[in-house]
């Protein structure tokens, strides 16, 4: 199946049952979509063997958009990336008690055999036992860290780290923020972030106090050269509540059909505040969220097609989270989170759909790769995830 709006998509009939009324939902079915030349292949792609040769060497040869003789690359080899969050068992496993890979040097070696060009952080913080000890959260280990990165060919894209959370702004909070921004600096990133949404609110009012603080961060980010990004869950891509009756607070119960970070979108600066789209959460978003109640008290439909947000926004959405999932009627959300090329939704359109891939920088990610139970799980799951984006590529018809 193929998650993504399709306005010739049939009504659900009454009669469905649950799995087909959310396949449905979420737009044309697998057969019909893989047989559109408009669309891109996804089925070539095949669970590849842990500890197969690296795909860094395969890429050897290529330019950043084709691969010869198989079609275009929607992923070029200098945009595959992961976020470290993924593997934040291994960062955090103590060396001395085990052979597997612990600590961030050892970690970026394996992610760099694994083909991976990019890391995006999630933190500073690793196992005290490893080269540099615990905490990494400084300049000094800053430096560190991009010893290690350059010594295995590795960019850092990002990180999930300190957004201030006083408003107006401590001088405490902006000297935080601005050390981060320092730290940033020093590792080469383009871009800093945070994994949490600009306010959990669904009213108008705090979006608007949100832009506000998020614009003038990012002017501080730029001043640094960096640009400053928010990343989505599920909640931010519901409907803003902006009209209607007000509640016993005064507070709007109704929308427009806008959702909340599409008017995010409108009141910030484009020049200053950038996106982070984790299409996982977007898909579960498009699941939850498609039926609002207008001004008026009238219920409508609006289905939520992640791709043609970020292909009207284009460059403010410079980074995702490639976090794949697979179709679930019992969960709530729609969808069970998988490694990244084993689940349903359909990467091959998604990128193909946003287009400009040599500008995006995709992080794969799965919050569910660490095991208790198998320590080697994360890193043997980052492999197969980047084997199956490298696999990626558009359809010829």
């Amino acid at each position: 199946m193929t998650p993504y709006n399709d306005p010739s998509t049939p009504a659900v009939p009454l009669t469905a049952t649950p799995d087909e009324a959310l396949r449905r939902s979420l737009g044309v079915g697998r057969r019909r979509f893989l047989s559109t030349c408009t669309a891109v292949a996804a089925g070539a792609v095949a669970a590849p063997v842990f500890g197969a040769a690296p795909a860094l060497a395969q890429d050897r040869g290529r330019d950043h958009g084709h691969d010869h003789g198989r079609g275009q690359v929607l992923v070029p080899p200098h945009k595959r990336g992961i976020i470290l969050y993924t593997v934040r068992d291994a960062t955090a496993r103590d060396p001395l008690a085990s052979d597997l890979p612990s600590g961030f040097r050892e970690v970026f070696k394996q992610l760099a055999r694994h083909g991976y060009r990019q890391v995006e952080f999630a933190g500073y913080n690793q196992h005290a036992n490893a080269p540099g000890g615990a905490g990494l959260e400084s300049v000094e280990g800053a430096k560190l860290l991009r010893r290690w990165l350059d010594e295995y060919g590795l960019r850092a894209q990002g990180n999930h780290g300190f957004i201030p959370s006083s408003w107006p702004l401590t001088e405490a909070d902006k000297d935080t923020f601005k050390k981060h921004l320092e730290i940033a600096n020093i590792l080469g990133m383009d871009h800093m972030g945070t994994g949490g949404d600009p306010t959990g609110s669904s009213y108008r009012a705090d979006w608007d106090v949100a832009a506000d603080k998020w614009n003038a961060l990012g002017e501080i980010a730029r001043r640094e050269g960096i640009k400053l990004y928010t990343h989505n869950h599920d909640s931010a891509y519901g409907f803003l509540l902006d009209g209607g009756p007000l509640d016993d607070q005064g507070r709007p119960t109704r929308s427009s059909g806008i959702r909340k970070l599409e008017y995010f979108l409108k009141v910030t600066d484009p020049k200053l505040v950038w996106l982070e789209m984790d299409i996982f959460w977007a898909h579960v978003a498009q699941y939850k969220f498609h039926t609002y109640t207008a001004h008026d008290g009238s219920t409508r439909k609006n289905v939520f097609d992640p791709a043609a947000l970020v292909a009207r926004h284009n460059k403010r959405y410079p980074l995702f989270h490639a976090k794949d999932g697979v179709v679930s009627t019992t969960n709530g959300m729609g969808w069970d989170m998988v490694p990244f090329g084993t689940g349903d939704i359909d990467y091959t359109t998604f990128f193909s759909r946003v287009g400009l891939s040599n500008y995006r920088n995709p992080m794969v990610e799965d919050d569910n790769s660490p095991s208790a139970t198998d320590p080697a799980q994360s890193l043997r799951e980052a492999k197969i995830s980047y084997d199956n984006m490298a696999a990626l590529r558009k359809r010829r018809c």
